[in-house]
C-alpha cells in the first residue's frame, strides 16, 4: 500500500489515496473547529489521541458484527480504511440532553430521556447540517426506507456495544454522531471517526466534560481530557 494524492482536505482530518483503489488513507489533524467553522484552534498532538480513540472504537465494533471502514493503523495519526461514497446524514445518538438539543427544547443539559434519541441531519455545511426526517431523506434521493432501517439499527447496536464499552470505565456517553457510506460493493458501513470530536464524554462521578464542549465553552486542557478518555481505553486492555 503506497499513500498517494489528497482526495479531502477537511477541517480535522485529510484523506489520500493509495495506490489500491479500494482503500484510503486518514490523517488526523491537530486542530479543532466548532460552531460550523466560527470558531477554530491549534492543538498539538490532538489528532494523535483522536486518531487512537476512534482507531480503538471501530475495532471494538467491527469485532463485535459492526461493518466499518477501518482496516488498520499504519502510525500515530493515520489509519488504513476502506473507500467509500459517503451518505449526507448524520445520525446524532443521545443517550442524555445536552448541546444543540436542550437549547431547541428548553430542557437542562445531562437530563436523560424516557427513550434514546436519534436524530437525522442532513449532512451539507452550506445549509448548517439540518435536521431532516426520513421521509426527506427519501423524496431527496439520499437513501430509501430500507437504508434507513438499516442505518438505524445499527446505530441502535453500537449505542449499545458503546454504553458496554464506556459504563464501565466510569464515563457517561451522552451523546455522539454516527456517518454512514457505502464501500465498493455498494454495502453500508459506518465511517468517519468516534472520538471526543464527534461525541459527549463525561466523567459518570462529577460530569467533567471529557470532550470538544471544553473547546466549545472555553472550559480549557482540551487535549489533556481527550487523552483521559484514551487513557481510560487502554486501562481496560490492562485488566
Amino acid at each position: 500500500m503506497v499513500k498517494q494524492s489528497l482526495i479531502f482536505d477537511g477541517n480535522e482530518k485529510r484523506v489520500y489515496s493509495t495506490d489500491d483503489p479500494a482503500t484510503v488513507i486518514f490523517h488526523f489533524k491537530d486542530v479543532a473547529t466548532a460552531f460550523n467553522n466560527v470558531k477554530t484552534a491549534y492543538f498539538p498532538e490532538k489528532g494523535i489521541v483522536n486518531n487512537k480513540i476512534s482507531a480503538y472504537i471501530f475495532d471494538y465494533l467491527q469485532r463485535n458484527g459492526i461493518h466499518t471502514h477501518y482496516i488498520a493503523t499504519l502510525n500515530e495519526r493515520e489509519q488504513l480504511c476502506r473507500k467509500s461514497e459517503n451518505i449526507p446524514l448524520e445520525v446524532v445518538v443521545r443517550n442524555y440532553i445536552a448541546g444543540s438539543l436542550a437549547d431547541r427544547l428548553a430542557i437542562e443539559e445531562g437530563t436523560k430521556p424516557s427513550t434514546v434519541i436519534y436524530d437525522l441531519n442532513y449532512n451539507n455545511t452550506e445549509l448548517g447540517d439540518p435536521l431532516i426526517n426520513d421521509t426527506q431523506a427519501v423524496a431527496l434521493g439520499i437513501v430509501s426506507f430500507d437504508d434507513l432501517k438499516y442505518i438505524y439499527d445499527t446505530a441502535h447496536k453500537v449505542n449499545s456495544l458503546l454504553l458496554e464499552l464506556f459504563t464501565p470505565l466510569k464515563i457517561k456517553l451522552v451523546d455522539f454522531k454516527l456517518e454512514f457510506g457505502r464501500d465498493t460493493d455498494g454495502t453500508i458501513m459506518l465511517i468517519d471517526e468516534i472520538s471526543p470530536d464527534t461525541s459527549r464524554f463525561w466523567d459518570a462521578d462529577t460530569d467533567k466534560r471529557l470532550d470538544k464542549d471544553r473547546f466549545r465553552h472555553d472550559l480549557g486542557y482540551i487535549v489533556a481530557s481527550y487523552k483521559e478518555v484514551l487513557d481510560r481505553l487502554m486501562s481496560r486492555e490492562n485488566k
